[in-house]
Parts: structure tokens; C-alpha cells; sequence
């Protein structure tokens, strides 16, 4: 397999992974009680979108057609979250350090995604898409601090429940 041919595939990883969340923002959000995580699970629903919408461009920029690869990362980590959702019905604050961990996971996996998709771009010269992706990883990675961030409030609280 070629460079060319693994960037391709692991493009059609990410828009799979990016199409999956966007299916399971909605049951995070209404799950959630923290007023700050729902605000940024819905917020970041909407960045999603425009992420799926970035990628078309790139797909369109390469000539290829948007498709999607079944991502077995992404299924494993939305599966675990609704695991999660079953377990820590109560007390709230234990869900929502729940739905943070979740959350986080699909941000590092996304991150590390788009990562290696910038780097492999540039060395492929593949210059007119970096902007794209770079987009779609400066939201990830503002997601993920946001998510630390409320993390900082949240944790304590669910330590507290006995």
C-alpha cells in the first residue's frame, strides 16, 4: 500500500467516525445535567457537522467521492459511552465524569486522527487540504479543553457521592 492510498483510507475512517458522532451527540447531550457539558455537547454537535463538511470538501478537492470505512475505534469508544449511560444511571454528577471520559476519548482519537491525515498531507503535497483538516483539529482540540475544563468541577463533585 501506498502513502497515497493510506491517507485515503484513513480519510474515509475519520468522515465514518465523524458521521457516528454525530448520531450519538444527541443521547449525550439529553443525558447530561451539567448546564456546561449539554451546552458543549451541543455546541460540538454543530462544529461535527461542519466537520463532515469539511471532509466532503477534501474528498471533492482529491477527486474522490465522500465515503465513509466502518471504524471499529469509533463503534468501540460510542459503545462504551452508552455502556456507561446503562451503568451510571445515578447519581448525576457520576454520569457526567462519565460522558466527559467518553467525550474525551472521541476527541484524542479524532485528534490523532487528523494529525497524522496534516502531517501525511503535507509530505504527499497535498497543500490544499491541510487548511481543511487543520480546521476540523483546532475544534477537536478546543472541544477537548472544554471538556477539561469542566471536567475541573464535575470530577470533584462525583467523588463526593457516596
Amino acid at each position: 500500500m501506498k502513502l497515497d492510498a493510506l491517507f485515503l483510507d484513513t480519510l474515509k475512517d475519520i468522515y465514518f467516525a465523524e458521521r457516528q458522532i454525530l448520531k450519538a451527540l444527541p443521547k449525550m447531550t439529553k443525558a447530561a445535567q451539567e448546564p456546561k457539558l449539554k451546552e458543549g455537547f451541543t455546541a460540538h454537535r454543530e462544529e461535527t457537522q461542519g466537520q463532515v463538511e469539511r471532509l466532503q470538501q477534501v474528498f471533492e478537492i482529491l477527486g474522490k467521492r465522500a465515503q465513509g470505512k466502518t471504524c471499529e475505534t469509533i463503534h468501540g469508544i460510542i459503545e462504551e459511552c452508552e455502556e456507561l449511560l446503562e451503568k451510571a444511571a445515578e447519581p448525576s454528577a457520576v454520569r457526567d465524569a462519565g460522558l466527559i471520559a467518553c467525550g474525551q476519548a472521541v476527541e484524542h482519537y479524532e485528534m490523532a486522527r487528523y494529525g497524522t491525515l496534516i502531517a501525511w498531507a503535507g509530505v504527499l503535497d497535498k497543500k490544499d487540504v491541510v487548511a481543511l483538516l487543520q480546521a476540523n483539529l483546532d475544534q477537536e482540540k478546543k472541544a477537548d479543553t472544554l471538556l477539561t475544563q469542566i471536567a475541573g468541577s464535575v470530577n470533584p463533585a462525583a467523588a463526593k457521592v457516596g
